[in-house]
């Protein structure tokens, strides 16, 4: 395996966001193609970039809608991109927006092109209820009835627990191997690693208070979205008045009589669509970009679908390694709020001598992670998490704020549903 991007350098020339917003909010009505072609055109107009210099575009999506096979063509040409660039969509669950980066970082780097826009989109408000097998087959028997006396025998055969609908959202975030949700991994790492309740819910409210204080920072990443009936143009997710008494309150939602995870110190489904524009430096320069960040090294990597939350220390590591770099280089941090168990146990298996030994086959702990480092302006427990775009958020927020600092080193990295982690590190250019 490649110890990281040494042939042609790999640049991100700029990138934008949508609001994110909780499902079933302001965005709701929103299909996620044309919150994809709203940021993307965008994209183009601030970067001023001629549609034609684009080679490729990769998008990441989870939930893809059942009227838009291959979202990421559809959104190509809603851009108003030419027929002729070709598109593709990419999924690696909760990491699929950053396998859109590092799938055109790949193929950036091999020389098979030099210009991608790249990014991820999601509309959790758009996820179906699905119908019972009963309820199917009784459907089915509908439409091949021919006469109404047999269109109402078959309609007897309906039975009261066929009408239980399931949600295709919960069952999408539940991992077949292992029977556990996300939340009930989140519940796992939080009983291994004696993480409390009250931990939990103070590193919420401080997700909600830098997201709140730093809204002028997050703003530089949106691009506004009006909808027939809304015009959003601000993240609507951060709470002003959260509170540690407000937080308190709140049931375990998880494991109801044992349980420490709640939907206060989880993150929100939610809406939303990021857009990154990714070149080779050398094609950056000859098109007069000044370039925002060098994507240096990523890595992915496996572990216990039980605890998935732990992803991110298993592949930062690898990515800092193939980068020649540390855990003390890094400047910024960014690791996806999916819980706050989750990142809570991440820093602790981070600083672990005992963890690294057992799990990641090295002699020293991967390195204490700074809190005034991580996640500065806020996580998905204020902000959201559209599982099918935050991995480029991830990007898009560390870079900007890479910038505002004049920081050297950044590292983004995320858990994954099933078991995996992503990591990506940057370099600033300025």
């Amino acid at each position: 395996m490649p110890t990281s991007l040494q042939h042609n350098e790999v640049v991100i020339v700029e990138g934008f966001r949508t609001p994110f917003v909780k499902a079933m909010g302001e965005l709701a009505e929103e299909h996620p193609a044309h919150l994809g072609s709203t940021v993307f055109k965008e994209l183009l107009y601030r970067s001023k970039l001629p549609p034609s210099e684009v080679d490729e575009v990769i998008i990441g999506n989870v939930g893809n809608p059942s009227d838009t096979a291959n979202i990421s063509r559809v959104i190509a040409l809603r851009t108003g991109l030419d027929e002729s660039i070709s598109a593709l969509t990419v999924q690696r669950n909760c990491a699929s927006a950053l396998e859109s980066v590092t799938s055109a970082a790949y193929r950036i780097n091999s020389g098979l092109i030099d210009v991608a826009l790249v990014g991820g989109v999601e509309s959790m408000s758009g996820y179906p209820l699905l119908f019972s097998k009963g309820l199917v087959r009784v459907m089915l028997d509908m439409m091949k009835a021919k006469t109404l006396s047999q269109k109402l025998k078959t309609l007897l055969k309906i039975r009261l627990k066929y009408l239980k609908p399931r949600m295709a959202v919960v069952e999408g975030l539940t991992d077949p191997f292992v029977g556990l949700n996300m939340g009930q991994t989140a519940e796992v790492l939080s009983r291994e690693f004696g993480i409390s309740r009250e931990r939990q819910d103070q590193f919420a409210l401080e997700s909600h208070k830098k997201a709140c204080k730093n809204r002028s920072h997050l703003a530089e990443e949106i691009v506004p979205v009006l909808t027939d009936k809304n015009f959003v143009d601000q993240d609507i997710g951060p709470r002003e008045d959260q509170s540690m008494e407000k937080l308190g309150k709140l049931r375990p939602y998880f494991d109801r009589r044992y349980g420490t995870v709640t939907v206060g110190n989880a993150c929100p489904v939610t809406d939303g669509a990021v857009a990154l524009l990714l070149m080779s430096r050398k094609k950056a320069e000859s098109l007069g970009y000044k370039a925002q960040a060098v994507i240096k090294s990523f890595a992915y990597a496996g572990c216990s679908p039980s605890r998935m939350g732990l992803g991110p220390v298993f592949s930062s590591p690898i990515a800092l390694k193939r980068a020649g770099l540390t855990l003390k280089d890094m400047d910024l941090i960014e690791i996806n709020e999916a819980f706050a168990s989750q990142v809570l146990a991440c820093q602790e298996a981070f600083s672990s001598k005992k963890f690294a030994k057992e799990n990641l086959d090295m002699d020293q702990a991967v390195g204490e992670i700074d809190p005034e480092k991580l996640n500065v302006n806020g996580g998905a427990i204020a902000l959201g998490h559209p599982v099918g775009a935050t991995g480029s958020r991830l990007v898009l927020t560390l870079m900007k704020e890479m910038k505002r600092r004049k920081s050297k080193y950044g590292l983004a990295t995320l858990c994954v549903g099933g078991g995996q982690g992503g990591a990506l590190i940057l370099e600033n250019t300025h």
